[in-house]
This record gives structure tokens, C-alpha cells and sequence, in this order.
């Protein structure tokens, strides 16, 4: 029987290209890698000249502030920017009002991460606009109707025009009837922070208008919500508040679970039978001092763990809570001054060679010795450092480090003279295009012979995009360094591409080692690695090493190297010629 057939990727394309807003797809730093016929013609540059350009590039210098400071840590925090309001530039010059939403995607398979961005004119702003010429003329024509276009204006001015809601400022402005309903000493203020799950793929399948219909009935939905003096408001996009006076959290709470309830219904838009759900935050007010702002941004908070946390539910603000906003931008801060105030250090790791014995090189890891939380590991910053960029000046001052200090063991002589240096290098470092002259730089200035040193990059990182991956390892094979593939096995990389790259060796993921003991997966997993490895005139390199029975494993299999607490733990250089001074040299 044979299978029905599968879709049709140029239908795919056509969607792409013929959707009814502009739909890019960028890299973390914002360069464009797609975009659509839509956005093509409706900005008019040509595609050949957006392609390969930074998006914040066609903005207006403030926004391409608020691009870099606001949506990229968001993207990199909570994965979604919603409804951004920012210019375009043309390619008339000519600026053109939109309202931006972006989502980061996790790489998948040979699938690069990237940033998939919708830019849409601003529609909801424009039907405000024209509602205020209407009242306006309107109250040209008489000086009976000015009165009611005054009040029309006030009423556009403090409410959402699409589902009349009130906005952000119309909802300061009834909180004080709330305040003034709340008994002394026993009610407690709460605000209820609502956000649908998943509405921008409503957005992107069924375009805006469908977008707009389940706003509506979402509304119509929390409607029964905002009796008395309760108040339900629209801040932005498909994020919406209650607020009042409970008795107490498990009230307030209580509402959370059953608006939840209310939202999962299905729905009807354009024919279709949708069913949503939301994720809310709760946030009580501890004190009287607290401003509204306060609250939501709490109510924001608890929203987003929400969220983390499998979506549909809802989270309760507690006050120990932080900002995870705040608080990677302090990081950040903390790590820039750490790098620039010499707060880093490198360890080392001793790589042995398992037919000898002998120590044939170190790995350097680099640590951080924060001033309040001690001496941190790599997990603890990297992925903060590689999605700043900070990554850059990090990645190059450990290098240069480690290359000095292999020019100090060099002139000591003794065992040390001959260890080769591993260092790592990151994504983001493998697409600088500065990367080749900052090693070449670096060995230039410490004196050391490109062949002592060795550059581990992750499989997943070569896979994010192979063709410039080989061309950057060319270029460094080309000085004379040596290349390494870390993380062997957890990348999805390609025989054809793996034969291409000029490396010598594979490093085996610590993940298959820690199982060598006790699964037979696991060891076969090894195996085969070592094999490929040897097959295509590679090292074999076993990371994570820990115990006598898998060293004994890895003899047995023909493996080349290793590495791993077995051995030794990372170690600062005192330490390390300590170690070594102990061990009889090659």
C-alpha cells in the first residue's frame, strides 16, 4: 500500500514568500539570513542588499538601541519578543511605523539556531489614529458634538481601540477606585498578569485579522472578570491584567485557576475550531508604597516561570523573587568588569596517552572568581558570555593566556616543555572574522610554535553551518595549529563533512563514557567512535574519564588519549607542574 506523500517544501516556500506581513530570519546578532517577497517589496530594498545585513541596520538610530538593549537580551532570555513598536527605513529613506515580534528557535539537527522576526505595519495603531480624525471632525462641525468628541478622545486616549479594554494608562487611572474599595488592614491588592500560549502561530498561520478575532473573544471571555471594580485591561499584544482586592492570595489565586479554565474552551475563528490556553502570574502587593508598575512587573515575572515551567498554569510571585532580566544584565555587567579587571583564571586538565602513560597535553578551562559567589566554572557564564558577544574578548584573552603560559613551561624545560595546549573556541568566535589573526597574533606575541597548539571546536558549533566552519578551519590549519572536534557524537555531523574538515582528532563526549561501565549502548556508542576516528586518520580522544574500569575499556578498544578526574581535576598551573613533577616524563 503505498504511503501518502509528504509536503511539499515549495509550498512551504510560497506561504513564506506570499505571506501577508514581512517575515525575516536572522542570526543571534540580528543579520539577516531570509526574508520574504512581502517584505522585499513593501520596504523596497532588494533582497540581494538585505541579505547578510544586521535588521537593526534599516532602523532609526533609537530604535536600533532599544533593538540591541531591549529585544536581543529578551531573546535570549525568554525566546519571544512580542509587538515591538519600531521604524523601518525604506529604501526611499522614507520611515515606516511597524509593530515587531521575534522568537529564537533552539538549532535542531543540522539546523542552525536563528531568530525568526514578523514585521507588520502597525494596524491597531493606524485605526487609533483615524477614530481621533473622526472625533476631531466631528467636533469641527459643531460646538454641540465637541463635547462628545472630547470625550471620545479621552476615552481612545485611556482604551485599547481593538477590544476596547483599557490601556495601560486607562488602567492607572481606575486603580484608584480599587484602592479606594480595599478595606484597611484585610483586603490585599493583587494584579493577575495574562498571557495566551503560542498566539503567535495564530498570527503566523491564519495571519492578523484571525490574531485580532481571538482577541476579541478572548475579551469576551475575561469580560465577566472586571465586575464591580474589578478591572480587566489589554497592555500590549496578547498580554492582559486583572486587577482588584482579594481577602487574601488563595482568592486571587482561585481567580488565576478558573480564568485558566474559562480560556481552554475551544474557539471559532475564521471556521476554525481553535483551542488556547494562557499562562498567568499573580503578584499581592506587600505594601502600600508599591506603584502599579511594581505589581505588574511582578505579575510579569511569575508569568514567565509560568511559562518555563510547561505553560496553562499559573505561577504566584513570591517576594524573594528576581528579575531574571535584571539580573542577567547585572551578570553581564559583573562579567565585562571580571574580564577587564583580570577576575579570570585558566586550570588545566592533563590529557594522557593511553599507551604510555605520559601526560601528552592539557585542556584549559577557564574560571571565573567572582567577588561574592567564589570561584565559578564555565557553566556558570559561558552561555551568558557567548550570547552577548562578551564571548569574544573572553575566548581571546584566555588563549593568549594559555599560550603564555605554555611559552613559560617551554623555557623551565623538564615535562612540561613538551605538553601540548588545548583551548577551546566557541560559535561565535569559529564566525568571527577576526578569529585567524587573533591566533595567529596571539602565538606571534608569545612566541609558540602554532603546533603545540590545539583548538577544540564543539560538533554542534561545525554543524551550525559546515561550509563557513570549513573555510575558518582551513584558514587555521593553514598556521599550522591543530583541530580538534569536541563533543564527538551529540552533533548530528555529516561523514562527508567530517572527511572534509581538516582535523586530527575526535573527542568523544563524556556523556558515552560515563556509561561504558554498565551500558552496552554506551560502550558500542565508543566503539564505533573510535573507529570512524581511526578510519578517517583521526585521534581518538575519551573525555570525562573516571574510573579504573573505563580507562581499562578504552585501552582495550584502541583509544589514543584521555582525559577526566581519573587522572587529575583541572588544575591551576602550580598545581598542574606539582602533578607533573610527581609522574616520570616522555
Amino acid at each position: 500500500m503505498s504511503g501518502s506523500p509528504g509536503p511539499d517544501p515549495g509550498h512551504f516556500e510560497a506561504l513564506f514568500h506570499q505571506a501577508p506581513c514581512g517575515y525575516l530570519v536572522t542570526d543571534d546578532d540580528g543579520r539577516i539570513t531570509a526574508v520574504n517577497d512581502t517584505f522585499v517589496r513593501w520596504s523596497g530594498h532588494s533582497r540581494s542588499h538585505l541579505l547578510g545585513q544586521k535588521l537593526q541596520a534599516f532602523m532609526p538610530v533609537g530604535d536600533q538601541i532599544l533593538y540591541s538593549t531591549h529585544c536581543i537580551p529578551q531573546l535570549g532570555i525568554n525566546g519571544a519578543v512580542s509587538e515591538v513598536a519600531v521604524e523601518i527605513i525604506g529604501a526611499d529613506g522614507g520611515r515606516r511605523a511597524v509593530l515587531l515580534s521575534a522568537s529564537r528557535s533552539a538549532a535542531t539537527g543540522e539546523e542552525p539556531r536563528s531568530v525568526r522576526v514578523i514585521i507588520f505595519s502597525a494596524h491597531e495603531r493606524r485605526m487609533y489614529e483615524q477614530e481621533l480624525v473622526s472625533a476631531l471632525r466631528a467636533a469641527e462641525e459643531s460646538e454641540a458634538r465637541r463635547a462628545l468628541a472630547e470625550k471620545e478622545l479621552h476615552r481612545l486616549a485611556l482604551h485599547d481601540a481593538l477590544t476596547g479594554l483599557p490601556n495601560r494608562t486607562g488602567l492607572k487611572a481606575k486603580l484608584d477606585a480599587v484602592r479606594a474599595n480595599r478595606a484597611p488592614g484585610k483586603d490585599v491588592l493583587a494584579v493577575l498578569f495574562i498571557d495566551l500560549d503560542h498566539f503567535k502561530a495564530v498570527n503566523d498561520s491564519l495571519g492578523h485579522a484571525a490574531g485580532d478575532e481571538l482577541l476579541i473573544a478572548v475579551t469576551q471571555r475575561l469580560f465577566p472578570a472586571g465586575q464591580g471594580t474589578r478591572i480587566v485591561a489589554r497592555l500590549s499584544g496578547d498580554e492582559f491584567v486583572v486587577v482588584d482586592t482579594f481577602a487574601d492570595p488563595q482568592e486571587a489565586t482561585s481567580l488565576a485557576a478558573g480564568l485558566l479554565d474559562v480560556l481552554k474552551a475551544p474557539m471559532r475563528i475564521e471556521g476554525l475550531e481553535i483551542v488556547t490556553s494562557a499562562s498567568i502570574g499573580v503578584a499581592i502587593a506587600s505594601d502600600g508604597d508599591e506603584t502599579i508598575d511594581d505589581l505588574v512587573r511582578r505579575a510579569d515575572i511569575a508569568m514567565y516561570r509560568a511559562k518555563e515551567l510547561g505553560r496553562g498554569r499559573w505561577e504566584l510571585h513570591r517576594p524573594a523573587d528576581s528579575d531574571p532580566t535584571v539580573d542577567r544584565l547585572r551578570a553581564l555587567g559583573e562579567l565585562r568588569h571580571g574580564i577587564s579587571d583580570g577576575a579570570l583564571r585558566v586550570h588545566y586538565q592533563p590529557r594522557v596517552d593511553l599507551r604510555t602513560g605520559l601526560a601528552s597535553g592539557v585542556e584549559a578551562l577557564v574560571r571565573w572568581q567572582h567577588p561574592t559567589r567564589g570561584l565559578l566554572p564555565p557553566s556558570e557564564f559561558i552561555t551568558m558570555a557567548e550570547e552577548s558577544g562578551l564571548v569574544l574578548p573572553l575566548g581571546a584573552w584566555v588563549l593568549d593566556e594559555t599560550l603564555k603560559q605554555a611559552a613559560s613551561w617551554r623555557s623551565e624545560g623538564r615535562c612540561g616543555a613538551e605538553l601540548e595546549v588545548a583551548v577551546n573556541l566557541s560559535a561565535r568566535q569559529l564566525n568571527d572574522p577576526g578569529l585567524v589573526a587573533t591566533v595567529d597574533d596571539a602565538l606571534r606575541l608569545r612566541k609558540v610554535d602554532p603546533a603545540v597548539l590545539l583548538l577544540e571546536i564543539t560538533e554542534t558549533a561545525l554543524m551550525a553551518d559546515p561550509s563557513a566552519a570549513l573555510e575558518s578551519l582551513t584558514a587555521l590549519k593553514d598556521l599550522g595549529v591543530g583541530l580538534a572536534v569536541d563533543d564527538f557524537g551529540t552533533g548530528y555531523s555529516s561523514l562527508t563533512y567530517l572527511k572534509r574538515f581538516p582535523i586530527d582528532e575526535l573527542k568523544i563526549d563524556r556523556s558515552f563514557i560515563s556509561g561504558l561501565d554498565s551500558d552496552k549502548g554506551d560502550a558500542a556508542i565508543v566503539g564505533s567512535c573510535i573507529d570512524l576516528a581511526h578510519a578517517v586518520g583521526l585521534r581518538a580522544v575519551a573525555e570525562g574519564v573516571e574510573t579504573a574500569g573505563q580507562l581499562r575499556t578504552l585501552k582495550v578498544m584502541g583509544c589514543d588519549l584521555a582525559q577526566g578526574f581519573h587522572f587529575a581535576r583541572p588544575l591551576p598551573a602550580p598545581l598542574l607542574k606539582e602533578w607533573l613533577d610527581a609522574r616520570p616524563c616522555g
